[in-house]
């Protein structure tokens, strides 16, 4: 499955961990107390066998039991000490480790939000999660655990080496000839292992795109019966996931095999070569013993460098990935300048727009609108015309191509983002709710408002349903409000953009899932609203073009005309069939069979079509 991503994957390298250093440094004192830690452990771990080899050589050659005693406990006190240093190792680690996920973790939701909508738009939901979670995760285990055991063990098998031939170098030298294929064997690991790691990880964001889908889309997968296809889907990605699971795990299987090997075969000849020094007298069974017990603290390290080389792989690739957002340039920028006293006089000055990924594809050509502070524009036009694209500028989820749109006299390009975002306020067709309480989801955009202002939007909009709900409005709404009805959700998307009490207030369909009746009384109560507001609302009904004091007709991306209802339904017969099919569909008395016009009859068919939408209004 290919990814939807703007970029091709980057490449994974050390470098990309590198870059995410700034993440470590509040903790540097921690990292520190751990270095020490772990190096001290390695030293008491190098001390005991050299413990032994005195104990050995000195008071039980020579049958003596007087030193035995303070050997054995200076030996059985090093081991304590070095089982503290472990614990303090450990506990200084998981803070540490821990507070720079979180930071990171931090960070990376931070960035997702302040990148445009042309950049969520290019991505798969499930690529964005599993760099939040899986990603972050891999970072954090290679970073608590792989990179210091990597210095660790780095450390441990130099020193161990250098002790080795210093005690008798023959048996030193096989020791440090066992280096030569592990570092070999190692470094063709690393190039294939990278590649498989990066397939695994993508493939795991793309079995969570399928998993989010399936779940916020599970009403319409039960209703048209696609339980069976959608698993099907989800099987087919899966097997593939294992499959590419599969071919890192025998990688690593066999890179590991080598890596248990190749130790064991070293301590075969060094125990055939040390007995031989000592039958010769070349060498004590006091160094024999200590040699062998250090070669042996060596196995781990070795053994474990295979399980280390993977994390780091997979904690690069991880890195990649994560870096891809954080490097991605966000082409809406905020400005700094403020209204100050906004009146939410707002105009469209010969705008053009295209969206990102086709910029030769415009979905709207030299706009011109004029919105006076407290007038209502309605924008109307056939699905495709760009009316929605139209509104998303406004609050600058996507930014004008050409042209320019302003508030107050002023480019929303040099306007502040925040204070954009608290002047206008929209209402989506298709509305959002979160896995939060009721009283949240309303009070999103306004978390300061007052117990009777909330009260009063949701009175405005109809959505009394909210004090039945179980626990009134701290009843938490289930994810996406799939709970309720669409009618319910948009109530309540209405009443957070009412609450808001923004300059601009922009409805997009927001009313299509209303009853007649519902939206009758919702609409009265906008009414009064829109008095005090500029409103820019996407009409598709017939009824919800009469709250606005402006209707403009968007034709293939270009507002064609803009008057009244009363003069683009006298003169325009584009207008005129838009709304005579809306009526037709059952917005008007004449779908319900209370009133028909006779163009034969009648002398002013017209005044009959105006009157079907001024009833479409009422009707219940």
């Amino acid at each position: 499955m290919p990814l939807s991503v703007a970029q091709p994957p980057a490449a994974a390298s050390a470098s990309s961990l590198w870059r995410l250093r700034g993440y470590l440094k509040p903790h540097r004192w921690a990292l520190l107390a751990m270095l020490v830690a772990s190096l001290g452990g390695v030293a008491l771990s190098i001390a005991i066998p050299l413990v032994t080899k005195a104990l050995i050589d000195g008071p039980i050659t020579r049958h003596e039991l007087g030193p035995v005693l303070p050997l054995g406990l200076l030996a059985i006190g090093l081991g304590v000490l070095e089982a503290v240093f472990i614990f303090w190792r450990r506990w200084v680690q998981s803070n540490a480790v821990l507070g720079l996920e979180t930071s990171l973790r931090r960070d990376l939701y931070d960035r997702l939000q302040h990148l445009p909508m042309s950049f969520h738009t290019r991505w798969q939901s499930g690529q964005l999660l599993s760099r939040v979670t899986t990603d972050l995760s891999a970072i954090r285990r290679f970073s608590g655990f792989g990179l210091l055991f990597l210095l660790i063990n780095i450390v441990q098998l130099l020193t161990v080496t250098v002790v080795l031939l210093m005690m008798y170098w023959p048996l030193g030298l096989v020791v440090a000839t066992a280096a030569v294929p592990i570092i070999w064997l190692s470094m063709r690991f690393e190039k294939a292992y990278v590649v498989v790691s990066r397939r695994v990880q993508d493939q795991q964001g793309d079995l969570a795109t399928l998993a989010q889908e399936g779940a916020v889309g599970i009403r319409v997968i039960k209703s048209f019966g696609r339980s069976r296809h959608v698993c099907e889907q989800y099987d087919e990605a899966a097997r593939e996931q294992r499959l590419t699971s599969l071919d890192k795990v025998r990688l690593a299987a066999k890179f590991w095999t080598f890596l248990e090997m190749i130790p064991n075969l070293a301590v075969v000849v060094v125990l055939l070569l040390g007995a031989i020094g000592v039958g010769r007298g070349l060498l004590t069974p006091g160094e024999l013993v200590a040699f062998i017990t250090l070669m042996l603290s060596l196995v781990w390290p070795v053994s474990s460098l295979g399980v280390i080389l993977a994390m780091s792989q997979e904690a690069m690739t991880a890195a990649a990935r994560v870096l891809e957002i954080f490097d991605t340039e966000p082409d809406i920028v905020t400005g700094e300048r403020r209204v100050g006293q906004a009146r939410g006089h707002l105009r469209f000055e010969h705008v053009d727009f295209a969206f990102p990924d086709a910029p030769d594809q415009l979905v709207l050509r030299d706009v011109n609108l004029d919105v006076a502070p407290g007038q209502t524009l309605a924008l109307v036009g056939a699905t495709g015309s760009g009316k929605t694209s139209l509104t998303a500028l406004v609050a600058r989820l996507f930014d004008v191509t050409g042209g320019r749109i302003t508030i107050d006299d002023v480019d929303i390009r040099d306007l502040d983002l925040r204070e954009l975002r608290s002047l206008v306020a929209t209402a989506f067709e298709e509305p959002t709710l979160f896995s939060m309480s009721a009283h949240e989801n309303v009070t999103l955009g306004r978390p300061d408002a007052a117990t009777d202002e909330v009260l009063s939007a949701l009175e405005l909009a109809q959505a009394g349903f909210v004090h039945e709900l179980p626990w009134g409005l701290d009843t938490r709404i289930g994810e996406q409000g799939l709970s309720l009805s669409g009618g319910q959700r948009q109530r309540l998307a209405l009443a957070r953009a009412v609450l808001a009490r923004p300059k601009v207030l922009v409805l997009d369909d927001t009313l299509s899932a209303l009853d007649v009746h519902t939206e009758a009384l919702v609409e009265e109560a906008l009414s009064r609203v829109l008095s005090e507001t500029t409103g820019l609302i996407v009409a598709h009904r017939a009824s919800t073009v009469m709250l606005a004091d402006q209707v403009a007709l968007l034709q293939g991306g270009t507002v064609t005309h803009v008057g009244t209802h009363r003069e683009l339904l006298d003169t325009v017969p584009a207008y005129r069939e838009l709304l005579a099919a809306d009526v037709a569909g059952g917005d008007g008395p004449a779908a319900d069979g209370d009133a028909t016009t006779d163009p034969d009859t009648d002398p002013d068919p017209n005044t009959d079509a105006d009157t079907d939408v001024d009833r479409a209004q009422v009707r219940a």
